[in-house]
């Protein structure tokens, strides 16, 4: 026991058992053993689902197109193949015309006759007329008043008017139309072929509009608006040349399936096939991606899915000590919890956790320096000694 040069302190002092006792050397001695962690502050905000879904694109309305008259295929469209594209009201095929113009004609000559028989008989209904006024005090029956041949020659004229019309309606018949703007899946004619009326000769596509049945799972279904009609949807082509267009939700189907317990929703998108907004084309059959904007939450905490473990989050405390914090997770989304309940704005967030936390563990935080829990640490030191 005497004063030497202690290593510690660079400084001649007091030594106990070669062991130095002076303040420098004790402070120096001090180690603070906390675990560092990594915080960030808390925020809420509002945030606005997206719900996601998947479908296959189909058509608005397929066709099964036939012959409304009877005769032989004369010729059809250049794009009345399959896969070929026609435009509404152009001609697929014509079929020959020669006996529905002869009953046009015929038609019109009924008409004629009728009219000329119904002329004839008001004509002499007026005499009839006539001869009843001429002498009042006779009575006279409708039958010489001629007012049943009148009646029977106007159903006569009503009559052949409607010929003209079947004779008409048959004639235009002639020429097959497409009902609207098509893709043409298959076509069953051919120049010379005799078609029967009512027999199949083609099956199309509307490609005016396009369907996507989306199902809606029931986690998601809490978060759809009150009026789903008329929302805008963004539909996304994924693959090596993937693009994004626009729908719209159009309806609800209105019922949950019995197997998988989703409803499903309808999303319409106008030309599908791009040949007048010239945008890229979905084909039928395609399996595409739906976005579309949901409810709007308010005052939600959005973290990280790794941050949460068990609904617990952890945070550090006013006395800089890890605590433990329940939350209710209301969504998820992507690689995010959205969390209603259970935080608070400004809690310090721990997002690097020791290895084994513990309530109540003191912690520092990384570049916050401590000097009061670091005193504390060295009075405890000082004490001891």
């Amino acid at each position: 026991m005497g004063f030497s040069f202690c290593s510690a302190c660079r400084w001649c002092c007091w030594l106990y058992g070669n062991k130095c006792h002076c303040t420098r050397a004790r402070k120096k001695e001090v180690i603070d053993t906390r675990p560092t962690v990594q915080v960030e502050p808390l925020a809420a905000n509002n945030h606005q689902v997206i719900i996601n879904s998947y479908g296959e694109i189909k058509p608005l309305e397929n066709t099964q197109l036939s012959a409304q008259v009877s005769g032989e295929v004369l010729s059809w469209h250049p794009n009345f193949v399959a896969g070929g594209i026609v435009a509404r009201g152009e001609t697929l095929f014509t079929i020959e015309k020669d006996n529905y113009e002869a009953a046009v004609l015929v038609a019109e000559a009924e008409l004629a006759r009728a009219q000329a028989g119904l002329i004839e008989e008001q004509a002499q209904a007026q005499v009839a007329e006539d001869e009843a006024k001429r002498f009042p005090s006779k009575a006279r029956t409708d039958l010489f008043l001629r007012k049943p041949q009148v009646l029977s020659a106007q159903a006569s004229v009503k009559s052949a008017q409607a010929a003209i019309k079947r004779a008409q309606r048959d004639l235009a018949n002639c020429d097959v139309t497409a009902p609207y703007d098509a893709l043409v899946i298959s076509r069953n004619v051919g120049v010379g072929q005799y078609v029967t009326m009512g027999s199949q000769v083609a099956e199309l596509n509307n490609i005016e509009t396009a369907e996507v049945i989306i199902p809606i799972a029931g986690f998601d279904s809490i978060f759809l608006p009150e009026r789903v009609k008329g929302i805008t949807a963004t539909v996304i082509q994924k693959g090596l040349n993937s693009f994004t267009r626009e729908g719209v939700v159009d309806r609800d189907l209105g019922i949950v399936d019995n197997a998988t317990r989703m409803s499903s929703l309808v999303v319409r998108i106008e030309d599908p096939y791009g040949l007048k907004n010239k945008q890229p084309a979905i084909k039928f059959g395609s399996y595409v991606q739906i976005n579309f904007a949901g409810a709007m939450l308010n005052n939600i905490y959005r973290l990280p899915q790794e941050l949460v473990n068990n609904q617990t989050v952890w945070i550090v405390n006013e006395d800089q000590q890890l605590e433990p914090r329940k939350v209710t997770v209301i969504r998820e989304e992507g690689e995010y919890f959205y969390i209603s309940d259970g935080l608070q704005a400004d809690d310090k967030l721990v997002i690097t956790l020791p290895e084994y936390p513990q309530k109540g563990m003191a912690v520092k935080i990384a570049g916050n320096q401590d000097t009061k829990k670091i005193d504390a640490l060295e009075s405890a030191s000082t004490e001891k000694l």
